[in-house]
């Protein structure tokens, strides 16, 4: 694991966030590319089965690192991935970005300069091969798309963006409906642009993009949600979008969030994941949680630890 440059969070007035790290297995390389990171979700808010009492009985490990121990807001890391693989440059997840018109007030307008984060990792827009994104929620697609004379372009002009056709399709639907209101149409300004270009390729959920790098079916937050698999010489990294959102899931894995779409197949599908990953150890970067993001679960009792990677 590599130390990168330091990231600035101008603009977001957000404090400081940790430095960005490097790691490599095999021949592929994963940049995290922070775009923001601070106390910013209330738990109750995220968690229905949260109470004030299991708060107060986690606050000895939860703090400070996963919670500030006095707003009692979640820290919450938005960000993306670099990956570097058989020539090929690919982005994972574009966050929440900038400009966009947005129902919730800290992602409305804002000017996060993720794409200067990019390119300090080494990567202009025109670089890059292929956008995945692992869901289509408001903070996993903004920069998608930029804001040109009016206009919302595709970002990675010379990319393929990989959706699923699952994805798609549900956020299109009536079912999708009620997410959009509640955060703004962000399909509208951060997927149809892409769609319109002819920069979209439909994959299905167990893609694999080369030898080295594929997607994997994790539905139930949504309902085309995929994580990212890097394996290479018996190791194994999974870039797991948000199959969990907080260590608190660890805890209490049958804890889904209010945002799931399908919260018995959240459910199901985060157990699965768990004991998948405690199993085969590997190194396990939930797109949320606090930096450096990646380590392993390791079981205890009938539940799980997430013990970082440092």
């Amino acid at each position: 694991m590599e130390e990168l440059s330091a990231v600035n969070p101008a603009a977001t007035g957000a404090p400081a966030v940790a430095r960005q790290t490097r790691f490599a297995i095999g021949p592929v390389t994963i940049d995290r590319v922070v775009e923001s990171e601070y106390a910013r979700l209330d738990p109750f808010e995220l968690l229905p089965d949260l109470t004030p009492a299991l708060l107060e009985a986690n606050l000895s490990w939860m703090a400070p690192r996963f919670i500030d121990p006095e707003s009692r807001r979640l820290i919450i890391n938005m960000q993306g991935f670099v990956v570097r693989s058989r020539g090929k440059i690919m982005v994972v997840d574009t966050c929440v970005g900038d400009c966009k018109p947005r129902v919730r007030k800290d992602f409305s307008g804002r000017n996060w300069n993720w794409l200067d984060r990019l390119r300090d990792s080494g990567v202009s827009p025109e670089q890059v091969d292929f956008v995945v994104c692992t869901h289509f929620h408001v903070d996993h697609v903004g920069w998608n798309t930029r804001l040109e004379d009016g206009r919302w372009v595709p970002t990675f002009p010379n990319a393929r963006y990989l959706f699923t056709r699952e994805e798609f399709d549900f956020w299109r639907s009536e079912a999708g409906r009620p997410g959009l209101a509640r955060t703004g149409d962000y399909i509208e300004d951060s997927v149809l642009p892409v769609v319109a270009a002819g920069l979209a390729d439909f994959v299905p959920m167990n893609h694999a993009i080369d030898d080295c790098v594929r997607l994997h079916p994790a539905p139930g937050h949504t309902p085309g949600l995929v994580t990212v698999n890097v394996t290479s010489g018996g190791e194994r990294i999974v870039m797991a979008g948000d199959v969990l959102h907080t260590p608190l899931q660890c805890r209490y894995p049958n804890w889904s969030t209010r945002f799931c779409a399908d919260p018995a197949i959240s459910r199901a599908t985060r157990i699965g994941f768990m004991n998948a990953c405690s199993d085969n150890h590997a190194i396990v970067m939930p797109s949320h949680f606090p930096s450096p993001s990646a380590g392993r679960f390791e079981r205890e009792g009938g539940a799980f630890r997430f013990r970082y990677v440092e």
